[in-house]
């Protein structure tokens, strides 16, 4: 049996973690419809808008750190969007093995074509729910983020 003594928000957490898990599911499947017909996919376009907002090039470990991504994941997914002349790699002057990033003319005309599909779905997907609401939830999620960062740095270097 278990005597961990479970606490209420504890419980909270535990239920909003399971509902962001499925919120996630649900949201890339969603997603993957806006930009399939692009021939994209949800992480696909994720890894573009991550390039394509970024205030400057960066290179595929960057990349991941910001999405909050596993490198590996990201490389081969940069890698096949290169393939298909998405993005490219252009030389580093600070790193002579990790190139940079950047989006193709290609890569920023699909990139914009998932933009501007999504917009009305989202404003669609929206009514409804109140602004306040989802700015609470926004907050609720960047401090577990926050939360999360620092269990996740402690466990790396301890």
């Amino acid at each position: 049996m278990n005597d961990t003594a479970r606490s209420p928000e504890g419980d909270a957490l535990t239920e909003l973690i399971l509902t962001m898990f499925r919120v996630n599911n649900l949201t890339l499947t969603w997603g993957d419809r806006i930009v399939g017909p692009l021939g994209l996919t949800s992480a696909r376009w994720q890894i573009l808008g991550a390039i394509a907002l970024a205030d400057r090039s960066q290179p595929v470990a960057w990349l991941a750190r910001d999405l909050g991504a596993n490198r590996q994941n990201v490389q081969r997914i940069v890698n096949d969007l290169a393939k298909e002349g998405l993005v490219e790699f252009q030389p580093n002057p600070h790193h002579r093995r990790a190139h940079l990033v950047v989006l193709t003319g290609k890569g920023r005309q699909t990139y914009d074509a998932a933009v501007g599909s999504y917009y009305p779905r989202a404003n669609m997907l929206a009514e409804g729910l109140s602004v306040e609401d989802m700015k609470t939830a926004h907050r609720v999620l960047l401090a577990l983020q926050q939360k999360l960062e620092g269990v996740n740095d402690a466990d790396k270097h301890g």
